[in-house]
């Protein structure tokens, strides 16, 4: 019989069979029972959880219309039943038994945030049965993994767009939309309390106790700012992001981490003066080390110039810059903290879970083919500019210069305060790219000069 139009392949060679099945020949295998509710476990009801369940709550309609099937909540671990939270929720929704609520969850929801109970949590969902979304960057930048692991061998997802920059999409972009790109460097405003506090300082004229103050009174910081201010937080995220970009496990005792507590309002005005913003910056990125490839990945504040879009960036937004070999400089940019922004992603998250319990489908799993070597701090290059008190008088400039040029340092520019004070002038130095090991010689040269009282500050000059 021959062939009619419906049975023809166009693509196939002349004298070769057809291999390529027509539509009336594929069918779409469906679930085998496609279920009509999924039940969701929320472990921790503070901020962010109330807000998932709210949202939960509020939207259930769209959701399920979304997903092909309900989404119902049969639970929220708390910690204490009787403390209030930010959303009303049925009493008998409320458990102080975490441990028993995942195993009867298809989805488990987890922002209680740090290592334990948290791990032990989300892997006894896995064990269940359950896909895993979690905020956790600590977690994950620690037992990433492990937890990756446990889910691929459960068949089950994991998802954590929220546990990077909050609102904004870019652990999708990163693992999904760029996997057929090759990612070169991502450099980072990840922490939105310590950019609220550079940006008040900036542009406010307030010291950085002032500032961190003013945070605290408004949210943005914890009574206890240690993982913010010390870089702890944007430390682990770099870790995450590392990870996906470079097909490499990144964990977060791996991350080079100075935080912002050393900054001081002439850094800030100096900075105003040469043309710069001070930011805390999350980098990683590609590098050539003896021949071959490695990656580098570190957290610091650094000088952007003001031109560059992450000088720009204000108050307690986030922003990510991702460059980028076949598809150029990128930007990402949003509310990277707060209730309702994080709980946004999460629910995004939920609903690609949700979506393949019933439609079928996975998570990317974790890649980590390409196992690149870490740079150890000391080899990172970068440009440097430093700050200086010196004895006012002829040769000082000299024995400082011969200092850096001792040690294979090139010096761009340098910088005098118009008027010294008490016989004590300001100096301000700026390098060309030089490793960070020979600069921290340098540093110890300079500072056995005669000449130098103290060297005040050393920043990092970077996204130039």
């Amino acid at each position: 019989m021959a062939a009619g139009p419906a049975d023809q392949d166009v693509g196939a060679y002349p004298g070769h069979a057809r291999v390529t099945p027509t539509i009336s020949e594929v069918q779409r295998v469906p679930f085998p029972h496609p279920p009509t509710a999924l039940r969701v476990a929320l472990l921790g009801c503070g901020v962010v959880g109330s807000q998932v369940a709210h949202l939960l709550l509020e939207q259930e309609k769209d959701l399920t219309a979304r997903v092909g099937a309900r989404l119902e909540l049969v639970g929220v671990a708390v910690r204490s039943i009787d403390e209030p939270r930010g959303v009303e929720l049925d009493d008998a929704l409320l458990t102080e038994d975490a441990a028993e609520l995942v195993t009867r969850a298809d989805i488990v929801v987890e922002v209680i945030g740090g290592l334990e109970p948290a791990r032990t949590l989300q892997l006894s969902a896995i064990e269940h049965g359950a896909s895993v979304v979690t905020a956790n960057k600590a977690l994950l930048a620690t037992h990433g993994p492990e937890i990756y692991a446990a889910a691929d061998a459960a068949g089950v997802d994991l998802y954590f767009e929220a546990a990077v920059a909050g609102a904004i999409p870019l652990v999708r972009p990163v693992r999904e939309s760029l996997a057929g790109d090759r990612i070169l460097r991502i450099l980072g405003i990840v922490n939105g309390t310590t950019n609220y506090i550079l940006d008040a300082m900036t542009t406010q004229d307030l010291d950085f106790d002032e500032a961190l103050r003013t945070a605290q009174e408004l949210g943005y910081a914890e009574a206890d700012p240690t993982a913010d201010v010390e870089g702890h937080d944007a430390a682990a995220k770099a870790a995450i992001l590392a990870s996906l970009a470079f097909h490499t496990r990144v964990t977060l005792a791996d991350v080079s981490v100075e935080g912002i507590r050393g900054i001081d309002a002439d850094d800030v005005r100096w900075a105003a003066q040469t043309g710069h913003v001070v930011k805390l910056l999350a980098i990683a990125e590609r590098v050539e080390s003896n021949g071959r490839e490695a990656i580098s990945v570190r957290v610091h504040p650094a000088l952007v110039p003001a031109g560059h879009p992450l000088a720009s960036v204000h108050g307690a937004f986030n922003a990510v810059f991702v460059e980028t070999a076949a598809a150029g400089p990128l930007m990402f940019y949003g509310q990277g903290a707060g209730g309702r922004p994080t709980a946004s992603a999460i629910l995004g998250d939920v609903v690609s879970a949700a979506r393949h319990r019933v439609h079928g489908g996975k998570a990317p799993s974790e890649s980590f083919y390409a196992q690149l070597p870490l740079l150890p701090a000391a080899a990172i290059r970068t440009h440097y500019q430093l700050r200086m008190d010196v004895a006012d008088r002829p040769g000082v400039l000299a024995q400082v210069a011969g200092a850096f040029a001792e040690r294979g340092i090139s010096i761009e520019t340098v910088r005098q305060a118009p008027e010294p004070v008490d016989g004590v002038a300001e100096l301000l130095v700026a390098t060309h790219a030089a490793d960070e090991g020979a600069l921290a010689g340098t540093l110890e040269a300079i500072s056995s000069l005669s000449g130098v009282l103290a060297v005040t500050s050393v920043l990092r000059i970077e996204a130039s």
